[in-house]
């Protein structure tokens, strides 16, 4: 691997995964909300930013996500959804990444093995949910794995090597959990980071469009 690109630098995992790409000697391009005002939810501004990036990227890699957004909480029962609310996770969490996604057949060499993966959950699971509630997030987890299988599928049209891929980093101790860590244990972003970038040197274009978690299991849809 040569050249990456971390969508999400700037959050805890995102973070994580740039800073082992550089220990491991790879050119890694950072793009962030936080530090050059990229926002994932608006469709100019994905198009235009990407498209004066330094590619081709040996990694695509889509680190964002929330769980809460502003005020709203992951619902507890079906009486908390409100539309608002399911809108947000839905730009943030799947429209978001799509938006990225659209842009991979450029971002991407067509002559060599590359890697667009994106964290996905395993809430986002349908056979996997057994506990319910967090329906907003749960559901736009599930429309973002529905977008990388279709993804996957097109892109192997043109990209014989490339593997689309979803990621479920496993429970990590970062901003994003903290309210929820006292439930699953949970692993430091360096940790995590370790684990995601290992499963994504061992797959093949054969796994392209699947789920995996951090050990590189697949997870059923």
């Amino acid at each position: 691997m040569e050249k990456a690109l971390v969508i999400g630098a700037s959050g805890g995992i995102g973070a994580a995964v740039a800073a082992q790409l550089d220990r491991l000697g790879v050119m890694v391009t950072r793009v962030s909300r936080s530090a050059d005002g990229f926002d994932l939810t608006d469709d100019h501004a994905v198009a235009t930013r990407l498209k004066g990036l330094d590619g081709p990227f040996d990694l695509v890699f889509v680190a964002t996500g929330a769980l809460e957004i502003g005020e709203n909480r992951p619902e507890k029962s079906l009486r908390a959804i409100s539309a608002r609310a399911m809108l947000d996770q839905f730009a943030l969490n799947a429209v978001g990444p799509a938006l990225v996604l659209r842009e991979a057949s450029r971002l991407l060499p067509r002559d060599r093995r590359a890697v667009f993966a994106v964290l996905s959950a395993r809430v986002g699971s349908i056979e996997d949910n057994r506990l319910g509630g967090w329906v907003s997030y749960r559901a736009a987890k599930a429309a973002l794995n529905q977008i990388v299988r279709t993804g996957a599928i097109e892109l192997a049209r043109s990209h014989k090597q490339a593997i689309c891929v979803a990621l479920h980093p496993g429970t990590v101790a970062t901003a994003f959990t903290e309210r929820y860590l006292g439930r699953h244990p949970a692993v430091p972003p360096d940790q995590a980071a370790s684990n995601l970038l290992r499963v994504i040197d061992g797959l093949t274009p054969e796994q392209t469009g699947g789920f995996f978690d951090w050990a590189g299991k697949e997870i059923p849809w």
